[in-house]
């Protein structure tokens, strides 16, 4: 018996896709079904976003986003990632205006909180992702360990502990969240 290529799917087809309770991601074409996070997984990342969101939002700095924005990284075959907070500079919002469906390109920052049931080795293919579309920083966040790795690069990763500060850098200057906070 012979088998049978099935065809990718297209960030369209996800956007067009009805709502089943969970949340899905496009890697090149192939449906990625995703459980919901966990509830303390869920706080951090609204946390930190909300953080983001209050600095970003009084400075106008541009746009923060919430774990349901799709970022559309690759086409032909479709990558559409979501993260679960993350920030676009005003210079990128206004060139893309209010387009209808998923954000072109990747965020500037990006915050991923590992969850219950997330895999290491997952979350640090998707951090890859991220970096290939041009996201300037990666901030991943261990409940379990109580740390925080801030990736600009593959190979430049700085790990933070409760005795640190997130630094939003050159990618959200002035921006700064002790790590303390986020496990508080």
């Amino acid at each position: 018996m012979a088998a049978t290529a099935t065809k990718p799917m297209t960030a369209e087809e996800l956007l067009d896709m009805p709502d089943d309770g969970f949340r899905h991601e496009l890697v090149k074409g192939a449906l990625i079904k995703m459980a919901p996070a966990g509830h303390m997984s869920s706080f951090y990342g609204l946390s930190i976003g909300a953080e983001l969101w209050a600095f970003v939002r009084a400075n106008r700095l541009g746009r923060v986003y919430g774990a349901d924005g799709g970022f559309a990284l690759a086409t032909n075959p479709d990558t559409v990632l979501a993260s679960d907070a993350s920030f676009v500079r005003q210079e990128r919002v206004e060139a893309v205006g209010d387009t209808v469906g998923y954000f072109p390109g990747a965020p500037d920052l990006v915050v991923e909180v590992i969850s219950p049931s997330d895999r290491y080795t997952e979350v640090e293919e998707k951090v890859a992702e991220w970096l290939n579309a041009s996201a300037q920083m990666v901030v991943v966040v261990n409940p379990r360990g109580r740390t925080v790795k801030v990736h600009r690069s593959l190979t430049d990763v700085v790990t933070l502990t409760e005795a640190d500060t997130l630094d939003g850098g050159d990618v959200v200057p002035g921006w700064q969240l002790p790590i303390a906070d986020i496990f508080a």
